[in-house]
């Protein structure tokens, strides 16, 4: 199981690989005209997990990884990959 920031055309995605090779997403951080704009995944509705208005990709990661997204999935504390992944 890994743990990854992967290139979305508008910014990154935090993906979590499934020992199944299924990828999850778990979150993403999108560079818009009005600013940066970062999401993390929850199974319910949580208005808390998205924000706008941020200045960098990095706060958008840090608010992303914040929430600890990958514990919906999986119990174990992973981290996250250095290396951003290439999109497809």
């Amino acid at each position: 199981m890994r743990m990854y920031w992967k290139e979305h055309p508008k910014g990154l995605d935090l993906a979590l690989l499934l020992d199944t090779g299924e990828e999850v997403n778990l979150g993403g951080v999108r560079s818009m005209k009005r600013g940066i704009q970062a999401i993390a995944a929850t199974r319910g509705y949580d208005p808390g997990r998205a924000i706008k208005g941020l200045t960098t990709l990095d706060e958008g990661k840090e608010f992303v990884l914040g929430f600890k997204p990958w514990n919906e999935f999986v119990p174990d504390d992973l981290v996250v990959e250095s290396e951003i992944v290439k999109a497809d």
